[in-house]
């Protein structure tokens, strides 16, 4: 659904989300693979220290909830290289929050970062790439995306409207020459999923989970999700009639 990759030498890739977890896992690999990166976050420390073995690497910091910030990044990236390849919308967060716990503030807080950052990156960098029309770009949302489930009250809608809005994404970019990605990943051992309480099947670290994005993006694919086995019983769940799926959930859950 998107063009295949077969080389990554001179490709200019930006990774927002990148000072921990999947994002720097995947700025590092694509450049070992020969690509260009820059790797953005809030913290300057971690991006400065990441980037220091990284001859083709630049660290530009940047809060996505801060729409001055995105575009002083935006602009410092098109300095350096003059267009962008690909665009890596990684940043995110997440608090468990059940219906006994709802916290409006926590929750307004989640969908500024989650769901509102992603608006500010696509204002900053699709009038580049439309100018280009080539390029890409891809959206980390989450299975938890694909259904409700339990201690996921705000963050499972925020990544909800990221899976929506990356297929729309798709439809009105791909005719105009960019590629859309849509990311979801299952549990992996990031700073996100350091404080979970309960099981997490099919646990992936984050080297396992950049080559497995990587690879996706290298096989042209829109939908790229991992590890398969997790996040493919998953899809299927949300194919069952709401009893069954509502008792799936529960069933392995416990909650």
């Amino acid at each position: 659904m998107n063009p295949r990759i077969s080389d990554w030498n001179g490709k200019r890739v930006w990774v927002v989300g990148a000072s921990t977890g999947i994002g720097k896992a995947t700025a590092e690999l694509l450049h070992a693979l020969g690509a260009t990166v820059a790797l953005s976050a809030r913290s300057a420390g971690k991006l400065h220290s990441a980037v220091a073995g990284m001859p083709r690497a630049i660290a530009v910091p940047l809060d996505v909830t801060d729409h001055a910030s995105l575009m002083d990044a935006s602009e410092r990236v098109l300095r350096e290289w003059g267009g962008i390849d690909l665009v890596l919308l990684v940043a995110g967060g997440y608090n468990e929050m059940r219906a006994d716990t709802f916290d409006l503030d926590a929750a307004n807080a989640l969908v500024d970062l989650n769901l509102r950052g992603t608006f500010n990156c696509l204002d900053v960098v699709l009038p580049q790439l439309l100018r280009q029309r080539y390029g890409g770009v891809g959206i980390v949302a989450s299975v938890a995306g694909f259904g409700g489930l339990p201690k996921a009250l705000v963050y499972g809608p925020t990544k909800a409207a990221l899976i929506n809005l990356s297929e729309s994404l798709y439809l009105d970019l791909r005719p105009r020459g960019i590629a859309v990605y849509q990311i979801n990943p299952g549990f992996v051992e990031t700073p996100l999923t350091a404080n979970n309480d309960f099981p997490m099947p099919a646990l992936m670290s984050p080297d396992n989970a950049a080559l497995a994005l990587v690879e996706g993006l290298e096989r042209g694919q829109f939908h790229i999700h991992f590890p398969r086995r997790f996040t493919n019983a998953l899809r299927f769940a949300r194919l069952l009639p709401y009893r069954m799926y509502f008792w799936l959930i529960h069933k392995v859950t416990g909650l």
